[in-house]
């Protein structure tokens, strides 16, 4: 793989990362525009972004680590390897989560009159989703490069999930300040951070893109996205679902992602 940050690859990548990115701005733009929110939509699309993750994660990602791996150590060890890695990824997002808890979960719905209060806490939002979209640029990054279809499919996923992101931002800040260009500041920084992180990530693991690299890559890729998904998305779907709106929307993730795994190889 090149090192090169300009090649057409890496290029096509950090395309696909921006892309991503760009649908916290969607949520955002949707505080504007609509006049009463859809729970049941919103928990379809959660979960819809959960399964996506969880189904691209274990089927391709974790098999991606387990191929590199493969290609310099015996059967057992790379196996052994790409689960050491996998689990690495998931206590990563938990230290994450430890260190800067991420609030939007509870953000959807503004729940208090106080401006100062929603100001503050749209701020701290801002700054606990930026962090957290670091490994998903990343990750959208990584997988974009070594497979554009498992890339893409990823991407597609983290996009669903990155629209209510933006809208947990934008409500706090757009209600105590009743500044949009404000508003839209505070999501862009967020959404900024998949494309910076992912530009990071490459530009201090490409001199070492090795197959051991790529597989610990993927391991932590896959174990990160299941984390997300199952912490995040999943609870959150269920907490707006009616009736069994949230599996209705993980299986047809699933189903998604894997359709499009078989028409695009």
């Amino acid at each position: 793989m090149p090192e090169d940050l300009f090649a057409p690859n890496v290029i096509t990548a950090l395309l696909i990362c921006i892309a991503t990115a760009a649908a916290t701005m969607l949520g955002a733009l949707s505080v504007f525009t609509a006049q009463q929110s859809n729970p049941r939509i919103l928990a379809f699309g959660l979960a819809f972004a959960g399964g996506a993750m969880v189904y691209i994660s274990l089927v391709e990602i974790f098999w991606k680590s387990l191929d590199s791996f493969s290609d310099i150590l015996p059967d057992k060890a790379a196996y052994s390897h790409a689960t050491i890695a996998f689990f690495a990824g998931v206590i990563l997002l938990i230290i994450i989560d430890r260190l800067i808890p991420n609030p939007h979960n509870e953000l959807i719905k503004p729940d208090s009159p106080d401006k100062s209060y929603l100001q503050r806490v749209g701020l701290l939002a801002a700054l606990a989703i930026t962090v957290h979209n670091i490994p998903e640029g990343m990750a959208t990054f990584f997988a974009t490069l070594e497979d554009p279809v498992v890339g893409s499919s990823l991407a597609f996923a983290i996009a669903v999930h990155n629209i209510p992101e933006g809208v947990s931002i934008a409500i706090p800040v757009y209600y105590a300040t009743g500044d949009k260009k404000l508003t839209l500041l505070a999501c862009f920084i967020s959404a900024i951070a998949e494309p910076l992180g992912a530009i990071a990530g490459y530009l201090l693991l490409a001199p070492f893109l090795t197959p051991y690299v790529f597989g610990g890559v993927f391991g932590v890729i896959a174990g990160a996205m299941v984390f997300l998904a199952i912490d995040e998305l999943l609870p959150t779907a269920k907490r707006y679902a009616s009736g069994h709106d949230s599996v209705y929307g993980m299986i047809t993730g699933m189903a998604c992602i894997a359709l499009s795994l078989i028409l695009f190889r």
